[in-house]
């Protein structure tokens, strides 16, 4: 955390360590809430529209009323600003509840005014791990069916996170009735036969925002790409993996549990979205 950051929190610019939250808000007492991530370089923020249609879309999957949308990126800059990160790469995140009311399962009889709270922070190079590969872990998708909803109730995703830390991995990727669904915190594309597959866009995965970049990518640069499963026993055939989201871009995968995949380095096909990506990011 960086020393006396500033954070936006219901109308005001704070310390983050100045914010109190009532223990009577909704997103504490049931994550009732939603979040974005978006990030920035050099101060240019990267596909915000997407993010904040993704953001829409997830109020209205848990029908928390929110109207000041046009307000939100120009908080965003001014937190940039308010913390010298105009100049570095960071990460702004945007989370929203339903509010402060009597604790009760239902929703707030009386309306409520939503929770804003929204902060800006460094975001450090992944470089590294992209230009080496991961390790990534596969389990039993076992969280609820609306995974489309960016909410903040997370505890199956920590716990699959922390699964894939004690194994010295850098992600989980969930599996749902035979078929490989997406990451804790990504998207997930294979390579089989010429073809890069990523799980369709349903109620079962949160559609990423680099996912939807990627998707774009393929056909301008000649990689034949196509949204459907990838099955688990299909696994063991793949030519390449890789994990894709706003923070870690694109990832190779060059294991996952204790198989290698491919050769265990990063293949060609990740290579060229790699540099495809670098050149889009350049042109901000």
């Amino acid at each position: 955390m960086m020393k006396n950051s500033m954070v936006f929190f219901n109308g005001d610019y704070l310390k983050k360590e100045d914010v109190r939250i009532s223990p009577e808000d909704r997103g504490f007492l049931f994550g009732d809430g939603v979040y974005e991530v978006i990030k920035t370089y050099n101060g240019k923020m990267f596909e915000f529209e997407a993010h904040l249609s993704r953001l829409k879309n997830s109020l209205n999957g848990l029908e928390i009323q929110f109207e000041q949308f046009i307000e939100l990126e120009s908080i965003c800059r001014n937190l940039l600003n308010k913390n010298e990160l105009s100049d570095q790469d960071a990460a702004i995140y945007i989370e929203i509840t339903r509010g402060v009311a009597k604790r009760s399962h239902c929703f707030p009889e009386e309306p409520v005014t939503p929770t804003v709270y929204m902060m800006a922070n460094p975001c450090p190079s992944t470089r590294k791990e992209q230009e080496k590969g991961v390790k990534i872990l596969f389990k039993p998708d076992i969280r609820w069916a609306r995974c489309d909803i960016k909410s903040v109730a997370l505890v199956p995703n920590v716990l699959a996170t922390q699964q894939a830390k004690q194994k010295n991995a850098v992600e989980t990727v969930f599996i749902r009735d035979g078929a490989v669904t997406e990451g804790a915190s990504s998207n997930f594309f294979a390579l089989l036969d010429n073809v890069l597959y990523t799980y369709p866009q349903s109620h079962y995965i949160l559609s990423g925002i680099t996912r939807k970049v990627v998707l774009e990518l393929c056909p301008k640069i000649g990689i034949k790409v196509k949204e459907y499963p990838v099955l688990e026993s299909h696994l063991d055939k793949a030519d390449e993996m890789m994990i894709v989201s706003t923070i870690n871009e694109i990832m190779p995968v060059i294991q996952y549990d204790d198989k290698k995949v491919g050769n265990a380095t990063p293949g060609p096909v990740a290579r060229k979205l790699q540099q495809a990506l670098r050149e889009k990011l350049s042109m901000l």
